[in-house]
């Protein structure tokens, strides 16, 4: 009888439920019998500040032992200070050290940083040191993230986003990530789990209590409606045609063409500096040569490839010739040349869009099913 009396209250609700107070489902777990890590922060190599992060249960006992301290300093709070080694005691560095407690940190333990100069050896002492301390060791790649993931401080959306970001090279690349971060995906999953639990809400109180005069009889027409909707909007999600993958991995642009029709020129031009060698002898190019380059701030990998001709020379000329039409069938779009006066064409069907290209040294066309682009 309760569970009927709590199904029949989920049905009236369902309907004034909103992503503001809906609670995202995660496993309850804590990360404080996880060892206390450190890693570098900024980036590898000389530079004029390097930040080292620590963070776990013991971050509190290494600040005070690192910098001689009786008490931890201000949360949050940037403070000068000398960086010792506990056990030779010897000066490893001067620098700003800043004290987050859990739970207000990224990772939600207590957790500090280290900013001291960027010198590899001085980043070297310090690792040394913190790696000599009983339960503090460093880091796997992605343990902060992972850390902060299990105490809730973000989800696998703004996991990804954040994944993204730190990889990001364009400034496409970097406002998509910039906008899943703040939570645009999660808004539209959390939108999505709303209805969702609506509509189980209202086929089990349609089950309980179908001859119950307060449940609507059009209920079941209602879920049907909205369920329809839900699946449109996921699948149109999933169907991007591939947009998020190119966009974090680059539109791949493959040139093609018979021999010496200006290919390697053209990958020069547009990367411009000397990638591909140019020469009058056919066949000079035999591998895929790529570059990838930022155009209008989205991420496009250019192919170079070998000279496609119906018999090719040798067995390296062979094999180029094989690994140009493999790189054809993986590409976004294709540039194929040709010269304005050969009428010996390649025939080949695909979906890829083309755009073919005119010279005037020798014709390579592609018949296609999408959009072709011509231009002499």
């Amino acid at each position: 009888m309760m569970m009927m009396m709590m199904r029949k209250l989920l049905y009236i609700s369902a309907g004034r439920m909103t992503s503001s107070s809906m609670v995202t489902a995660r496993c309850v777990t804590s990360s404080s019998h996880l060892p206390t890590i450190f890693s570098l922060s900024s980036g590898h190599g000389k530079c004029g500040v390097a930040v080292v992060r620590v963070s776990g249960t013991r971050t509190s006992s290494v600040l005070l032992k690192l910098c001689k301290m009786t008490s931890l300093p201000k949360p949050r709070y940037a403070s000068l200070r000398r960086i010792y080694c506990p056990h030779s005691g010897g000066l490893l560095d001067k620098g700003i050290i800043i004290w987050f407690p859990g739970p207000g940190s990224f990772t939600g333990e207590d957790l500090c940083e280290f900013h001291v100069h960027g010198s590899i050896a001085v980043v070297r002492a310090l690792y040394d040191t913190l790696g000599h301390l009983d339960g503090v060791e460093p880091a796997d790649p992605g343990d902060f993230t992972r850390r902060a993931f299990i105490n809730n401080k973000l989800d696998l959306t703004e996991v990804e986003a954040l994944s993204d970001l730190i990889h990001s090279e364009t400034e496409a690349q970097r406002k998509i990530s910039v906008r899943q971060l703040n939570g645009e995906l999660k808004q539209l999953y959390e939108q999505w789990t709303v209805q969702i639990l609506k509509c189980v809400a209202n086929v089990e109180a349609m089950i309980d209590f179908s001859e119950d005069e307060t449940i609507d009889p059009g209920v079941l027409d209602e879920v049907t409606r909205d369920v329809s909707t839900i699946q449109g909007e996921i699948n149109s999600h999933l169907c991007d045609t591939r947009k998020g993958e190119m966009l974090r991995s680059g539109v791949r642009v493959v040139i093609v063409g018979k021999p010496n029709v200006g290919k390697s020129s053209l990958i020069n031009i547009i990367s411009q500096r000397q990638l591909s060698i140019v020469s009058p002898v056919p066949g000079t190019t035999r591998d895929v040569i790529e570059t990838t380059l930022d155009i209008g701030g989205y991420p496009v990998v250019i192919s170079d490839t070998a000279g496609l001709r119906h018999c090719p020379g040798s067995e390296i000329e062979q094999e180029g010739v094989r690994r140009a039409w493999e790189q054809l069938h993986k590409s976004d779009l294709i540039i194929a040349m040709s010269t304005v006066t050969d009428t010996d064409t390649f025939n080949m069907s695909t979906d890829t869009d083309t755009f073919n290209m005119s010279t005037d040294t020798d014709t390579f066309n592609m018949s296609t099913d999408t959009d072709t682009f011509n231009m002499s």
